[in-house]
């Protein structure tokens, strides 16, 4: 006897993740990028594709597998990824959102990337860190002419070639990175790796990292004491005279989440580098790095929040509960509407963050990418348990994206540092350059909106180490309730100062207060239903 299946809405699949999503259109257009409307369509379409969906589905269910020797026991020291992997990583290095801006620097470049690599993301977000490093890492090539002129090129060819190869024999490469070490973590002034120098820029490194973050690219950036203080170098896998440089990979991380890609710890035997900068100041020179890398998390965690909305959304659609669909019940309305807002906010935040690149303001992005990663990456696992709640039992089980957004949540508060590290971030990028204040405080203002100025006006009070997390709360909260106020509909700008700017507003999602124009909030959520909801009608049938 064959079962019909009622009542459970169809796979959410085939459906253009750019077309669909009217915040990331719009804000795309009004951060200059909208000469890259074409390319972001097409994008969205295929990484919204069943094929793309499945990859992402198998890269994280078959993850990499370390080959630290061959069978003849030489070092091999290489990692072995599920060809679903590399259909990602092609996609996503053709698209150009490893190079986008340095391969074409016109207006809104670093706007379209950021999107480019939202869409990437909200399909398969472990691939995007090797991506995401090759991108940041350009900002540190150029401190040495010579290792520019010979790698910015590869990065900028769009070619994605995963071959173990000495760097001259690929066209296109990969970067990535290894700072923290096990007696420091997020303290990298803690490394004892070792830089002897060998003359002309050269040096010998020999230490340890406990984290190297994808560790099948062709070149690292590395931190390591150097007689002068500790140093920033440019570690290629390959030697200049190819051989197989002294980096031994020593075993790969079983993470949480970002399963499909690897990190792993690694050692240094007199590994041979190139010094990037100045001896002494390796922080200041990796931190020009760390400031594209934050921005990008910020991007993957407004990623995952819009995957985990979508999802929530496509299942309040068609799926019913006491004579009518989910999503005509009030309290779920409710929900929804709260997860649309945060991730509305997220997403026109990142945004922005991105047109500061663009327009090389340095002294907004300085204060505002720190307090938009705290604020924006601690929203993410709340948000995607939310979501995943709507779903129900089906959420919960494997074969729902829900679990993996999940385990994939808390990451993007972690990397390129964890709440304390970035909150006090917040205060050195304060005392330092004190204009960075200014900047954001004027964008804040921008609004004009009593709201705005009167939640605005508790910042000053909590420039202190303890007040550290509810400052970078504070700026981060009043610029996405500035940029609501000024680009998204009255309703939604209103129900976001409700709820988030009201000191009596309420703990968790769905909590929104009553009078708010809920159908307005949703609306433009998730714009395209690719089948109308029929909830009689069978979508599938088990024997």
């Amino acid at each position: 006897m064959e079962d019909q299946v009622l009542n459970q809405p169809p796979p959410l699949a085939d459906y253009n993740l750019f077309a669909t999503d009217r915040d990331l259109r719009e804000a795309v257009v009004r951060e200059h990028a909208a000469w890259a409307c074409s390319l972001l369509d097409e994008f969205g379409r295929r990484v919204g594709a069943s094929e793309a969906i499945e990859w992402g589905a198998l890269a994280n269910q078959y993850p990499p597998v370390l080959h630290t020797h061959d069978r003849f026991g030489r070092r091999r020291d290489e990692v072995e990824f599920h060809p679903a992997w590399h259909h990602l990583m092609r996609l996503s290095v053709e698209a150009g959102i490893s190079c986008l801006p340095w391969a074409d620097a016109r207006p809104g470049a670093h706007a379209a990337r950021a999107a480019l690599a939202m869409l990437a993301s909200e399909n398969e977000a472990g691939h995007v860190c090797p991506v995401s490093m090759t991108y940041s890492a350009v900002t540190v090539l150029r401190e040495d002419s010579a290792v520019a002129a010979e790698w910015i090129p590869r990065i900028c060819s769009r070619r994605y070639d995963p071959s173990y190869r000495p760097a001259e024999k690929k066209e296109g490469a990969l970067i990535g990175m290894a700072m923290t070490e096990k007696q420091g973590g997020s303290d990298v002034r803690a490394n004892i790796t070792r830089a002897e120098p060998a003359g002309n820029g050269e040096y010998l490194l020999s230490g340890h990292k406990w984290f190297c973050s994808a560790p099948m690219c062709d070149a690292f950036l590395v931190l390591a004491q150097a007689p002068r203080g500790l140093s920033c170098f440019f570690l290629p896998r390959w030697t200049p005279e190819g051989r197989r440089n002294a980096f031994h990979l020593q075993r790969l991380k079983s993470k949480l989440g970002n399963r499909s890609n690897a990190s792993s710890e690694v050692e240094f035997h007199g590994a041979w580098a190139r010094l990037l900068g100045e001896e002494g100041r390796g922080v200041a020179t990796i931190m020009t790095m760390v400031q594209h890398t934050r921005l990008d998390c910020v991007m993957g965690a407004a990623a995952i929040m819009r995957r985990a909305l979508v999802e929530a959304l496509h299942h309040a659609r068609y799926r019913r509960a006491f004579g009518r669909a989910l999503l005509d019940q009030p309290l779920m309305r409710n929900v929804l509407a709260d997860l649309a807002l945060e991730s509305e906010a997220a997403t026109v935040l990142m945004m922005r963050l991105a047109r500061a690149f663009d327009e090389g303001d340095h002294a907004f992005a300085r204060l505002a990418v720190a307090a938009g990663k705290y604020w924006v990456s601690k929203r993410a696992a709340p948000h995607v348990a939310e979501a995943l709640e709507c779903l129900g039992g089906n959420g919960y089980v494997e074969e729902c994206i829900l679990p993996r957004l999940y385990r994939e949540a808390p990451i993007n508060s972690i990397w390129e540092g964890s709440g304390n590290v970035v909150a006090l971030d917040v205060l050195r990028a304060i005392a330092r350059e004190p204009d960075s204040l200014e900047r954001v405080m004027a964008e804040v203002r921008l609004a004009r909106d009593p709201r705005i100025e009167r939640f605005a006006g508790h910042i000053p009070r909590d420039i202190s180490e303890s007040g550290a997390r509810r400052l970078a709360e504070r700026l981060a909260l009043a610029l996405q309730a500035s940029l609501l106020v000024r680009f998204s509909p009255p309703a939604v700008a209103d129900a976001f100062c409700a709820s988030r700017l009201d000191g009596d507003a309420g703990r968790t999602f769905g909590t929104l207060p009553p009078g708010g124009d809920l159908d307005t909030v949703l609306a433009s959520s998730f714009e395209v239903n690719p089948v109308a909801p029929d909830p009689s009608t069978p979508i599938a049938s088990t024997g």
